[in-house]
């Protein structure tokens, strides 16, 4: 018998499934032991987007997915398949049919937009000079540097790519804003969460990697959204 749904967690840019270590951690201390992180190729959305379907499709039982930074363009796109129960937004992009997470940046460039720069391959790279105060100023320096060193870079397309049926619309959803993010203007993220009309949004005093610097607080969002759509 299934007691808890499982977790599906999914990264955004810049980064992996290991950005979500400290929240696993904590997740596994309070007896979740169905959890899953996907690893997104980031070469579009839907590439990313069939590869977390193929993760939710894997996993018996109804899942609540959970999605950071561009993740939750991800989560938007794929969340819409029958056994997902909840999606969960942390500091992330929510389009709308036809939004793209460029677009919605350029509405309203967050503080380290000028700190993204293209390589000569088409890719798209946070400065590691600046990623510190970009992504995870509430880390500390070590923490920060791996961070910086093992970025994982998005092809730059993918930015522009687009939302065609927001599982948002249909699905319960919860949102943490990060009211310190230099990667996702927070008032951006407030807009996104009010259209959505979510069950509950949570404001932490974070960066743009709240995942990281504040496991225990995105984790109890997320125990929120089991709490509510199990039994």
């Amino acid at each position: 018998m299934i007691d808890k749904p499982a977790i599906v967690l999914v990264h955004g840019f810049w980064g992996g499934a290991a950005h979500w270590a400290n929240v696993i951690v904590e997740l596994n201390k309070r007896g979740y032991d169905r959890i899953h992180a996907v690893e997104n190729p980031l070469t579009s959305l839907a590439d990313d987007a069939e590869r977390t379907r193929k993760m939710i499709n894997q996993v018996a039982g109804p899942v609540v997915l959970v999605g950071h930074s561009y993740g939750g363009a991800v989560i938007t796109e794929a969340g819409s398949l029958p056994n997902v129960t909840a999606l969960v937004y942390i500091a992330a992009f929510a389009p709308d049919t036809g939004e793209s997470p460029g677009r919605i940046s350029e509405q309203m460039p967050p503080a380290g937009f000028d700190s993204i720069v293209p390589d000569s391959d088409g890719y798209l790279w946070i400065k590691k000079e600046d990623f510190h105060q970009t992504f995870c100023q509430d880390l500390g320096a070590d923490e920060a540097l791996v961070m910086a060193v093992t970025q994982k870079a998005p092809v730059a397309s993918t930015f522009g790519d687009t939302v065609t049926a927001p599982a948002w619309r249909a699905k319960p959803s919860w949102y943490q804003v990060s009211t310190q993010d230099h990667a996702i203007h927070p008032d951006n993220q407030r807009r996104m969460a009010q259209r959505m009309n979510p069950r509950k949004v949570v404001e932490l005093d974070a960066s743009h990697a709240s995942l990281a610097s504040r496991p225990e607080d995105v984790v109890n969002l997320i125990e929120d959204a089991v709490n509510a759509t199990t039994g």
